[in-house]
Formats: structure tokens, sequence, C-alpha cells
């Protein structure tokens, strides 16, 4: 799915995965899923930098029982890490959610161009689905 790279996107992206995960039935939360994705696609529009119009590329693959869900951004390949704010910051979190919930995560350049971001659950399907 591309979206362009603004605030209403962000819940136009969860309700495209809501959709469309549901038809292969996973075992997951797909409520962590959305929670993960709705980081990704805002953390993409919050910061990712491009000349001329901005998008944002959603993409969810099954690989056996796993689920590993990319969001590409065509800005500049940043160095994307977890932070650690303080107790009294607003804002910040979002990547340490990710990293708490998902099996792993991941970030470089996207083939897309720009940067890629991902999140990967280990045991989305059983292993006989």
């Amino acid at each position: 799915m591309t979206l362009p790279a603004h605030a209403e996107s962000v819940p136009r992206a969860r309700r495209w995965f809501r959709k469309f995960i549901a038809l292969y039935n996973p075992a997951c939360s797909v409520d962590d899923c959305v929670l993960m994705l709705s980081e990704l696609v805002t953390n993409a529009i919050l910061y990712g930098q491009a000349d001329g119009d901005r998008h944002v590329r959603v993409e969810w693959f099954r690989d056996g029982t796993s689920l590993r869900v990319e969001v590409h951004d065509p800005g500049l390949s940043a160095d994307v890490q977890v932070q650690r704010p303080a107790a009294d910051d607003a804002h910040g979190r979002g990547l340490l959610l990710v990293e708490s919930i998902a099996d792993s995560w991941q970030s470089g350049p996207s083939h897309f161009g720009g940067t890629v971001v991902s999140f990967v659950i280990a045991d989305a399907w059983p292993s006989d689905a």
C-alpha cells in the first residue's frame, strides 16, 4: 500500500492491514501488529525527509510461520535507533514499543530508495497452516 505522508494515512494503514491480514487467519495478535504498524508509519511520516511529494509504502509478507511488516520512506537513509526517553518525555517510545513486542526489528536502506523499518513476528501462523 502506498500512502501520502500525512497523519490521515496512519488510520488508513491500520484499516488496510486488518482487512488483508484477516484473510490469512493469523495466530498472532493482530492488535499488536496494528499498534507496531501505526508506530512505524507515524515515524516515517514525522521523520522521513525527501524532496517533492512524499509517500510511505507499507508491505507485509508471510515467510513460513513468520510475518514481516515493512514501512518504506523515500527520505534519505537514516540511522534509525531505539530512543530511551525520560519518564516525562511526551514522545520517543515508538521503536521501544516495537522492540518490546516484535520478535525482531531492523532498519536499513529501502530497495525503493530511502529507508525501510520492519518488524517480524516469528510464530504468526501455526507450522501446519
